[in-house]
Protein backbone atom coordinates (compact mmCIF):
# COMPACT_ATOMS: atom_id res chain seq x y z
CA UNK A 1 0.00 0.00 0.00
CA UNK A 2 1.60 3.03 -1.14
CA UNK A 3 1.73 6.15 1.41
CA UNK A 4 0.80 8.91 0.17
CA UNK A 5 3.64 11.81 -1.10
CA UNK A 6 5.64 8.97 -1.26
CA UNK A 7 6.88 7.23 -4.79
CA UNK A 8 8.00 3.46 -5.85
CA UNK A 9 11.70 2.70 -6.48
CA UNK A 10 10.76 2.44 -10.15
CA UNK A 11 9.53 5.78 -10.04
CA UNK A 12 12.54 7.31 -8.16
CA UNK A 13 14.61 5.81 -10.33
CA UNK A 14 12.65 7.38 -13.76
CA UNK A 15 12.15 10.80 -11.74
CA UNK A 16 16.09 10.35 -11.52
CA UNK A 17 16.97 9.55 -14.97
CA UNK A 18 14.47 12.90 -16.28
CA UNK A 19 16.31 15.05 -13.97
CA UNK A 20 20.01 13.57 -15.47
CA UNK A 21 18.91 13.90 -18.60
CA UNK A 22 17.63 17.74 -18.50
CA UNK A 23 20.59 18.49 -16.27
CA UNK A 24 23.12 16.82 -19.03
CA UNK A 25 20.66 18.78 -21.78
CA UNK A 26 21.52 21.92 -19.88
CA UNK A 27 25.18 21.20 -19.80
CA UNK A 28 25.29 20.61 -23.17
CA UNK A 29 23.61 23.50 -23.94
CA UNK A 30 25.82 25.79 -21.66
CA UNK A 31 29.34 23.85 -23.17
CA UNK A 32 27.74 24.46 -27.22
CA UNK A 33 26.98 27.80 -26.32
CA UNK A 34 30.42 28.73 -24.57
CA UNK A 35 32.22 26.45 -27.71
CA UNK A 36 30.53 29.01 -29.76
CA UNK A 37 31.74 32.08 -28.49
CA UNK A 38 34.80 30.44 -27.96
CA UNK A 39 34.96 29.76 -31.34
CA UNK A 40 33.76 33.56 -32.52
CA UNK A 41 36.60 35.42 -30.83
CA UNK A 42 39.59 32.84 -32.35
CA UNK A 43 37.83 33.87 -35.44
CA UNK A 44 37.35 37.12 -34.92
CA UNK A 45 41.01 37.37 -33.50
CA UNK A 46 42.81 35.57 -36.48
CA UNK A 47 40.89 38.30 -38.84
CA UNK A 48 42.32 40.87 -36.88
CA UNK A 49 45.66 39.20 -36.99
CA UNK A 50 45.37 39.07 -40.38
CA UNK A 51 45.02 42.18 -40.76
CA UNK A 52 47.81 43.62 -38.84
CA UNK A 53 50.12 41.06 -40.41
CA UNK A 54 50.47 42.29 -44.13
CA UNK A 55 50.10 39.65 -46.68
CA UNK A 56 53.99 38.94 -48.51
CA UNK A 57 54.69 41.37 -51.25
CA UNK A 58 58.21 41.71 -52.54
CA UNK A 59 60.09 38.53 -52.69
CA UNK A 60 62.81 38.20 -50.38
CA UNK A 61 66.04 38.75 -51.90
CA UNK A 62 67.86 35.98 -54.06
CA UNK A 63 70.98 34.82 -52.14
CA UNK A 64 72.09 31.66 -54.56
CA UNK A 65 75.85 31.57 -55.83
CA UNK A 66 79.29 30.06 -54.37
CA UNK A 67 80.41 31.73 -51.14
CA UNK A 68 84.04 31.70 -50.48
CA UNK A 69 84.85 30.79 -54.42
CA UNK A 70 88.96 31.21 -53.29
CA UNK A 71 88.79 29.11 -51.18
CA UNK A 72 90.73 25.54 -52.10
CA UNK A 73 88.31 22.80 -52.51
CA UNK A 74 85.63 21.44 -53.87
CA UNK A 75 82.41 23.81 -52.79
CA UNK A 76 80.11 22.10 -50.48
CA UNK A 77 76.45 22.00 -51.92
CA UNK A 78 74.01 23.89 -49.46
CA UNK A 79 69.88 23.69 -50.11
CA UNK A 80 67.44 25.55 -48.16
CA UNK A 81 63.96 24.55 -48.16
CA UNK A 82 60.76 25.45 -46.98
CA UNK A 83 58.68 28.60 -45.90
CA UNK A 84 59.16 32.28 -45.75
CA UNK A 85 61.34 31.77 -42.75
CA UNK A 86 63.52 29.97 -44.66
CA UNK A 87 63.83 31.91 -48.00
CA UNK A 88 64.68 35.07 -45.68
CA UNK A 89 61.46 37.12 -46.25
CA UNK A 90 61.09 40.12 -44.52
CA UNK A 91 65.10 41.49 -45.31
CA UNK A 92 66.59 43.42 -48.19
CA UNK A 93 69.58 42.32 -48.44
CA UNK A 94 70.93 38.88 -49.40
CA UNK A 95 73.79 39.01 -47.03
CA UNK A 96 70.80 39.16 -44.56
CA UNK A 97 68.91 35.80 -45.49
CA UNK A 98 69.46 32.53 -43.53
CA UNK A 99 70.48 30.51 -46.77
CA UNK A 100 73.53 33.62 -47.29
CA UNK A 101 74.46 33.22 -43.21
CA UNK A 102 74.81 29.53 -43.47
CA UNK A 103 76.81 29.73 -46.56
CA UNK A 104 79.09 32.18 -44.97
CA UNK A 105 79.53 30.72 -41.43
CA UNK A 106 79.98 26.91 -42.92
CA UNK A 107 82.41 28.32 -45.52
CA UNK A 108 84.33 29.98 -42.24
CA UNK A 109 84.42 27.41 -40.23
CA UNK A 110 84.87 24.76 -42.80
CA UNK A 111 87.41 26.93 -44.99
CA UNK A 112 86.02 25.75 -48.16
CA UNK A 113 83.92 26.96 -50.64
CA UNK A 114 80.04 26.36 -50.19
CA UNK A 115 77.34 26.85 -53.48
CA UNK A 116 74.10 27.56 -52.09
CA UNK A 117 70.34 27.08 -53.71
CA UNK A 118 67.63 28.58 -51.88
CA UNK A 119 64.31 26.88 -53.03
CA UNK A 120 62.48 27.59 -49.90
CA UNK A 121 59.04 29.28 -51.17
CA UNK A 122 56.87 31.84 -49.33
CA UNK A 123 54.01 30.71 -48.01
CA UNK A 124 55.07 26.63 -48.17
CA UNK A 125 53.41 24.43 -46.39
CA UNK A 126 54.64 20.85 -45.72
CA UNK A 127 52.86 18.93 -48.33
CA UNK A 128 54.74 21.60 -50.70
CA UNK A 129 57.93 20.23 -49.70
CA UNK A 130 58.53 17.46 -52.26
CA UNK A 131 58.45 20.06 -55.09
CA UNK A 132 61.36 21.81 -53.77
CA UNK A 133 62.75 18.38 -53.17
CA UNK A 134 62.66 17.23 -56.48
CA UNK A 135 64.57 20.24 -57.41
CA UNK A 136 67.39 20.00 -54.12
CA UNK A 137 67.69 16.13 -55.53
CA UNK A 138 69.11 17.41 -59.10
CA UNK A 139 71.76 19.47 -57.29
CA UNK A 140 73.26 16.37 -55.04
CA UNK A 141 73.16 18.17 -52.60
CA UNK A 142 75.62 17.39 -49.28
CA UNK A 143 73.69 19.14 -46.75
CA UNK A 144 69.82 20.41 -46.46
CA UNK A 145 68.22 22.71 -43.93
CA UNK A 146 64.77 23.05 -44.24
CA UNK A 147 62.49 25.59 -41.57
CA UNK A 148 58.96 24.48 -42.27
CA UNK A 149 55.81 24.07 -39.96
CA UNK A 150 54.16 27.69 -39.21
CA UNK A 151 52.00 27.53 -42.31
CA UNK A 152 50.55 24.32 -41.16
CA UNK A 153 49.95 25.75 -37.94
CA UNK A 154 48.13 29.05 -39.59
CA UNK A 155 46.29 26.58 -41.90
CA UNK A 156 45.46 24.33 -39.04
CA UNK A 157 47.22 21.06 -41.36
CA UNK A 158 46.66 17.77 -39.24
CA UNK A 159 49.64 17.42 -37.21
CA UNK A 160 50.11 14.13 -38.95
CA UNK A 161 49.83 14.80 -42.41
CA UNK A 162 52.19 17.43 -42.34
CA UNK A 163 54.84 15.64 -40.59
CA UNK A 164 54.20 12.82 -43.06
CA UNK A 165 55.22 14.87 -45.79
CA UNK A 166 58.48 16.36 -44.13
CA UNK A 167 59.27 12.79 -43.54
CA UNK A 168 59.06 11.28 -46.89
CA UNK A 169 61.15 14.90 -47.80
CA UNK A 170 64.05 14.04 -45.54
CA UNK A 171 64.21 10.08 -46.06
CA UNK A 172 64.40 10.90 -49.71
CA UNK A 173 67.36 13.53 -49.04
CA UNK A 174 68.83 11.11 -47.10
CA UNK A 175 68.80 8.11 -49.60
CA UNK A 176 70.19 10.89 -52.02
CA UNK A 177 73.23 10.50 -49.15
CA UNK A 178 72.71 14.84 -48.09
CA UNK A 179 72.70 15.26 -44.19
CA UNK A 180 69.62 16.88 -43.31
CA UNK A 181 69.12 19.63 -40.26
CA UNK A 182 65.31 20.94 -39.73
CA UNK A 183 64.40 23.68 -38.05
CA UNK A 184 61.27 22.86 -36.21
CA UNK A 185 58.04 24.85 -36.00
CA UNK A 186 58.56 28.10 -34.34
CA UNK A 187 56.52 29.49 -31.48
CA UNK A 188 53.62 31.43 -32.74
CA UNK A 189 52.77 32.18 -29.40
CA UNK A 190 55.58 34.60 -29.62
CA UNK A 191 53.67 36.73 -32.36
CA UNK A 192 52.78 39.93 -30.58
CA UNK A 193 49.61 40.78 -32.75
CA UNK A 194 48.55 37.30 -31.80
CA UNK A 195 46.48 38.20 -28.72
CA UNK A 196 45.08 35.47 -26.03
CA UNK A 197 43.29 33.02 -26.27
CA UNK A 198 44.07 32.50 -29.74
CA UNK A 199 47.72 32.81 -28.56
CA UNK A 200 47.90 30.05 -26.19
CA UNK A 201 46.45 27.90 -28.61
CA UNK A 202 48.82 29.10 -31.44
CA UNK A 203 51.54 28.26 -28.61
CA UNK A 204 49.77 25.06 -27.90
CA UNK A 205 49.34 23.95 -31.44
CA UNK A 206 52.89 24.96 -32.49
CA UNK A 207 55.03 22.98 -30.02
CA UNK A 208 52.64 19.96 -30.48
CA UNK A 209 54.00 20.38 -34.15
CA UNK A 210 57.08 20.70 -33.26
CA UNK A 211 57.60 17.32 -30.80
CA UNK A 212 56.39 15.45 -33.81
CA UNK A 213 58.27 16.92 -36.41
CA UNK A 214 61.46 16.07 -34.24
CA UNK A 215 60.30 12.13 -33.38
CA UNK A 216 59.63 11.60 -37.20
CA UNK A 217 62.93 13.34 -38.90
CA UNK A 218 65.39 12.22 -36.00
CA UNK A 219 63.68 8.44 -36.81
CA UNK A 220 64.52 9.41 -40.46
CA UNK A 221 67.71 10.16 -40.09
CA UNK A 222 68.03 13.83 -39.80
CA UNK A 223 68.55 16.20 -37.10
CA UNK A 224 66.78 18.77 -35.64
CA UNK A 225 67.03 22.48 -34.13
CA UNK A 226 63.89 23.48 -32.07
CA UNK A 227 63.43 27.20 -32.87
CA UNK A 228 60.57 27.42 -30.26
CA UNK A 229 60.10 30.86 -28.56
CA UNK A 230 63.71 32.14 -29.59
CA UNK A 231 62.61 35.36 -30.98
CA UNK A 232 60.28 35.64 -28.28
CA UNK A 233 62.09 37.19 -25.31
CA UNK A 234 64.04 39.45 -27.37
CA UNK A 235 60.32 40.36 -29.31
CA UNK A 236 58.53 41.38 -26.22
CA UNK A 237 61.47 43.99 -25.45
CA UNK A 238 62.72 45.21 -28.59
CA UNK A 239 60.48 44.78 -31.06
CA UNK A 240 61.56 46.77 -34.29
CA UNK A 241 64.93 45.14 -34.01
CA UNK A 242 63.96 41.43 -34.04
CA UNK A 243 61.32 41.31 -35.92
CA UNK A 244 60.79 42.74 -39.37
CA UNK A 245 58.25 45.46 -40.07
CA UNK A 246 55.01 43.13 -40.56
CA UNK A 247 55.45 41.81 -37.20
CA UNK A 248 55.47 38.31 -38.09
CA UNK A 249 58.94 37.72 -39.93
CA UNK A 250 62.10 37.96 -38.14
CA UNK A 251 64.59 41.31 -38.98
CA UNK A 252 68.46 40.96 -39.56
CA UNK A 253 69.03 40.85 -36.47
CA UNK A 254 66.29 38.11 -35.74
CA UNK A 255 67.81 35.49 -38.55
CA UNK A 256 71.17 36.09 -37.54
CA UNK A 257 70.19 34.61 -34.00
CA UNK A 258 68.24 31.64 -35.71
CA UNK A 259 71.37 30.90 -38.05
CA UNK A 260 73.80 31.38 -34.99
CA UNK A 261 71.40 28.29 -33.78
CA UNK A 262 71.00 26.43 -36.68
CA UNK A 263 74.70 26.35 -37.60
CA UNK A 264 76.77 24.33 -34.84
CA UNK A 265 73.56 21.57 -35.86
CA UNK A 266 74.59 21.84 -39.56
CA UNK A 267 78.50 21.86 -38.71
CA UNK A 268 78.15 18.30 -36.84
CA UNK A 269 75.98 16.75 -39.26
CA UNK A 270 78.80 17.30 -41.93
CA UNK A 271 80.83 15.88 -38.87
CA UNK A 272 83.03 18.47 -38.76
CA UNK A 273 84.98 18.64 -35.34
CA UNK A 274 87.15 21.37 -33.52
CA UNK A 275 83.92 22.86 -31.39
CA UNK A 276 84.85 23.89 -27.78
CA UNK A 277 84.26 21.21 -25.11
CA UNK A 278 82.11 22.75 -22.81
CA UNK A 279 80.82 20.85 -19.59
CA UNK A 280 77.04 19.42 -20.42
CA UNK A 281 73.86 22.31 -19.87
CA UNK A 282 71.15 21.27 -17.87
CA UNK A 283 68.68 18.59 -19.09
CA UNK A 284 71.65 18.08 -21.86
CA UNK A 285 71.90 14.41 -22.13
CA UNK A 286 70.62 10.76 -23.71
CA UNK A 287 67.22 9.97 -23.54
CA UNK A 288 64.31 8.14 -24.86
CA UNK A 289 63.07 10.22 -28.88
CA UNK A 290 59.60 11.26 -27.39
CA UNK A 291 60.73 12.47 -24.14
CA UNK A 292 63.35 14.60 -26.14
CA UNK A 293 61.21 15.68 -28.23
CA UNK A 294 58.49 17.33 -25.53
CA UNK A 295 61.77 19.28 -23.95
CA UNK A 296 63.09 20.36 -27.20
CA UNK A 297 59.92 22.14 -28.40
CA UNK A 298 59.81 23.87 -24.58
CA UNK A 299 63.37 25.22 -25.04
CA UNK A 300 64.52 26.84 -28.04
CA UNK A 301 68.08 25.99 -29.38
CA UNK A 302 68.08 22.72 -28.28
CA UNK A 303 69.42 20.10 -30.91
CA UNK A 304 67.92 16.47 -30.83
CA UNK A 305 69.85 14.00 -32.83
CA UNK A 306 70.09 10.14 -32.93
CA UNK A 307 72.06 8.28 -30.16
CA UNK A 308 73.28 4.74 -29.56
CA UNK A 309 73.23 3.35 -25.61
CA UNK A 310 75.52 0.12 -25.06
CA UNK A 311 75.73 0.16 -29.34
CA UNK A 312 71.85 -0.34 -29.51
CA UNK A 313 69.80 2.43 -31.11
CA UNK A 314 66.16 1.76 -29.08
CA UNK A 315 65.05 0.86 -25.54
CA UNK A 316 62.67 0.24 -23.83
CA UNK A 317 60.76 3.48 -24.30
CA UNK A 318 61.73 3.72 -28.27
CA UNK A 319 64.44 5.07 -30.32
CA UNK A 320 67.35 6.89 -27.65
CA UNK A 321 68.19 10.14 -28.63
CA UNK A 322 71.01 12.98 -27.38
CA UNK A 323 69.59 16.57 -26.04
CA UNK A 324 72.51 19.35 -26.68
CA UNK A 325 71.86 22.50 -25.90
CA UNK A 326 74.70 24.32 -28.27
CA UNK A 327 76.75 27.37 -27.31
CA UNK A 328 75.12 30.00 -29.62
CA UNK A 329 77.88 31.81 -32.19
CA UNK A 330 77.75 34.26 -34.45
CA UNK A 331 80.11 33.05 -37.25
CA UNK A 332 78.20 34.45 -40.04
CA UNK A 333 79.20 38.25 -40.33
CA UNK A 334 79.68 39.63 -36.64
CA UNK A 335 78.22 40.28 -33.62
CA UNK A 336 74.56 39.89 -33.33
CA UNK A 337 73.93 43.38 -31.83
CA UNK A 338 75.16 44.56 -34.87
CA UNK A 339 74.55 42.41 -37.78
CA UNK A 340 76.77 44.59 -40.37
CA UNK A 341 79.82 44.21 -38.45
CA UNK A 342 81.79 42.24 -40.85
CA UNK A 343 79.47 42.01 -43.22
CA UNK A 344 79.64 39.24 -46.91
CA UNK A 345 80.78 40.82 -49.48
CA UNK A 346 78.82 40.29 -53.01
CA UNK A 347 81.27 40.31 -56.33
CA UNK A 348 80.34 38.73 -59.54
CA UNK A 349 80.86 35.51 -60.20
CA UNK A 350 82.71 33.47 -63.13
CA UNK A 351 79.64 31.53 -63.71
CA UNK A 352 76.74 33.14 -65.57
CA UNK A 353 73.38 34.21 -63.75
CA UNK A 354 75.26 33.73 -60.62
CA UNK A 355 76.94 35.94 -57.61
CA UNK A 356 79.53 35.21 -55.24
CA UNK A 357 79.37 36.12 -51.61
CA UNK A 358 82.96 36.24 -50.01
CA UNK A 359 83.01 37.01 -46.50
CA UNK A 360 86.22 37.82 -44.85
CA UNK A 361 87.41 34.03 -43.89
Amino acid sequence: MAVAGSESPAAARRRRTRQAVKLTAAGAGAAAVTAAATTGVLFGQARQARRIIPSAEAPPPRCDGVYAAKLPGEPLTLVVLGDSTAAGYGVHRRRETPGALLATGLSRRLRRPVRLCRLAVVGSISSRLRYQVEDALELEPDLAVILIGANDVTHRTPISVAVRHLVEAVRALRAAGAEVVVGTCPDLGAIEPVKPPLRWLARRWSRQLAAAQTVAVVEAGGWTVSLGDLLGPRFATEPKRMFAWDRFHPSAEGYAMAVAALLPTALSALGATGEPRTAPARGEGVRSLPKAAQVAARHAGTEVSGAQVHGQERGAGGRWARLRRRRIFFGAGGNPQNPDDNPATVVPSTAAGKSTVEGAP
